[in-house]
């Protein structure tokens, strides 16, 4: 997918038909086929003035670029395209999908319904169908079926099916943004608790104080630890340890009872039951081994 960067990007209607709206509806859906096969499965670079695009992808693979920012398509989703964003697609033979082209009225009035998760349809957007894909190709191709025939309901029965499929979207958008919201707190939270162990490892405090000095419970901070860090706040807080008695052996002249008792052990056979454990070796074999490797020079 390229184009000339000096030329105009063009602003279609519908791809390839100038600036003529093809239908009364606010709305059009048809299958990706249909009009990427008439230019060998590439639409290339354009956008839309006034128009929202939902592209479902069922089947096959598809390579969608929007804004410059290109990602290829290999499992069932949907991608948000809203008005004036410069988009092209590129897809397999084998394709299936649809395309559901929103007019502006038609837009506007699903922002009304919808709320302030109406702006799912003002920033493009990928949502993978996931569990939902038979789901959404049941929905989408009942929206498909209505359009192309003239039943009675026909109106009712549109904007009934799009209204699903916008809260569909709108549910994916929002649960995105509490994954997010979630995973930023949960690093203010880990890092709040990494202070922590810096600040007190030396005093062994337990995880139910760093837990509550942290403000969550000792299960969500357990939660955090694994989820961000690929440890549990126990585990963490020994690795702290160990750093620092690993430390101790190798750059001071400590007798291990020393190194113990600076380290908050109040047995040093204890100390050395934890650091082999932990280390595979006991803290003065480890001495042993860190003391006979060579040393690098500032040159290396």
């Amino acid at each position: 997918m390229s184009r000339d960067v000096s030329a105009p990007v063009p602003v279609f209607k519908l791809y390839g038909e100038g600036q003529d709206w093809l239908t009364p509806d606010l709305l059009h859906c048809e299958t990706i086929p249909k009009r990427s096969r008439l230019y060998h499965w590439e639409i290339q670079p354009h956008r839309h003035a006034d128009l929202c695009q939902l592209l479902y992808v069922h089947a096959g693979q598809a390579e969608i670029e929007v804004e410059g920012q290109r990602r290829l398509i290999t499992e069932s989703a949907l991608q948000v395209v809203p008005p004036l964003y410069v988009h092209g697609f590129r897809f397999s033979e084998d394709i299936e999908g649809y395309v559901i082209t929103l007019a502006a009225p038609l837009v506007s009035e699903l922002k009304a319904l919808l709320g302030a998760s109406g702006e799912v349809l003002a920033a493009p957007a990928n949502y993978p169908a996931g569990a939902d894909r038979d789901y959404l190709n049941s929905l989408v191709s009942a929206l498909q079926r209505e359009y192309s025939q003239d039943a009675p309901g026909r109106d009712l029965a549109l904007h009934s099916l799009i209204n699903v499929l916008v809260v569909w979207v709108s549910r994916q958008m929002m649960q995105r943004s509490s994954a997010a919201q979630s995973m930023e707190r949960g690093r203010e939270y880990l890092n709040g608790f990494t202070r922590l162990v810096e600040a007190q490892f030396r005093q062994q405090p337990s995880v139910e104080q760093l837990a509550h000095a942290t403000g969550i419970s000792v299960a969500h901070l357990n939660n955090v630890c694994r989820d961000l860090a690929g440890q549990s706040a126990l585990q963490i807080m020994h690795q702290r340890l160990l750093l620092e008695a690993k430390r101790n052996l190798i750059y001071t002249s400590m007798t291990v009872s020393q190194v113990s008792d600076s380290l908050g052990f109040t047995d040093p056979a204890y100390f050395s039951r934890f650091f082999r454990r932990l280390a595979g070796v006991s803290p003065r074999a480890f001495r042993q081994v860190a003391s006979s490797a060579p040393s690098f020079s500032a040159d290396h």
